[in-house]
């Protein structure tokens, strides 16, 4: 319950800052540095090299890759049918595919399931969503927008994104099972603690409520994919075709169910990804994914 308690009192703190004259709201911008090239990082390094691998592990894994890959087939079929612009393709794709899976998923999840459901949470984001977002999500954002792709461009993203080298150590240190001094894991987990007051924070300064916008139905549609398709497809996949039943299985289909993802629209919109409509799947997004994530929390418990 407390937990629930900070993510709205994070949340609305934020929205109250966006509010008060002559405040930095862009200090979001900081904000999403700090938990994407530290916070981030510092969870996986704690987190990945104690993980004791079985190949259950591969269902929460494979939320964030599923959800894309689909994510891609579906938009780009569509916007082949309705003649759509490469653009707002490339803005359902990244927007739509992609959960919020640590910035609302953890804070979340730990509330729900406690610290053995924050380890799943911790392999839905890092090998699933950020892995994800690092290279299909580079690529997908650099193909569609207005510029020429170059392929040495993209590799070079993708390999010295911080992020993605960090988990990239701490999954060799859990194949030669090797662990930090104790006092380094302590470090690591005080910093990552930050995730979830500095994400949220960074989710109310960012939220905005377009009224008049030609993009309702584009909305709709990519809010229909994320909150609803795409748990729907998860819980299908593993429940009913592989009979998965196990906590880890709900935790999966309840990351698979979060909001777009914050970076992913960041991604999008830095691209020219049709940026107004990359804000309002977030703005949008987050505060209707409360509801929807309550409706699949109560789905999930007769799995």
């Amino acid at each position: 319950m407390t937990n629930f308690i900070l993510i709205f009192v994070f949340l609305f703190l934020g929205i109250i800052f966006q509010n008060i004259k002559g405040f930095p709201v862009s200090i979001y911008k900081l904000l999403n540095k700090i938990v994407i090239y530290i916070c981030l990082p510092a969870l996986a390094l704690y987190y990945i090299p104690k993980i004791k691998w079985s190949t259950e592990l591969l269902f929460p894994i494979g939320v964030a890759w599923i959800g894309f890959i689909v994510s891609y087939l579906f938009f780009s079929f569509l916007g082949s049918k309705f003649g759509w612009s490469k653009k707002l393709i490339g803005c359902l794709i990244l927007t739509a595919g992609l959960g919020n899976t640590s910035f609302l998923g953890f804070p979340i999840i730990e509330a729900l399931y406690g610290e053995e459901g924050l380890k799943t949470a911790i392999l839905v984001d890092q090998p699933g969503s950020f892995v994800v977002l690092s290279t299909l999500g580079i690529l997908v954002a650099t193909l569609y927008s207005s510029g020429n792709p170059n392929g040495f461009q993209i590799a070079k993203k993708i390999l010295f994104f911080p992020p993605f080298i960090t988990f990239l150590i701490a999954c060799l240190m859990n194949v030669f099972n090797v662990d930090f001094h104790e006092y380094l894991q302590l470090l690591f987990q005080k910093l990552g603690s930050g995730v979830t007051p500095l994400a949220l924070l960074s989710v109310g300064l960012q939220l905005r409520f377009e009224r008049k916008s030609q993009h309702w139905k584009f909305l709709g549609l990519g809010l229909l994919y994320k909150l609803i398709l795409t748990p729907a497809l998860i819980y299908v996949l593993y429940v009913v075709i592989l009979q998965q039943h196990s906590k880890v299985i709900q935790v999966a289909i309840m990351e698979s169910a979060m909001a777009p993802m914050i970076t992913a629209c960041i991604l999008a919109s830095t691209h020219g990804l049709k940026p107004r409509l990359s804000s309002m799947m977030i703005g949008f997004g987050i505060p209707l994914s409360f509801v929807t994530l309550l409706f699949w929390y109560f789905v999930v418990q007769y799995v």
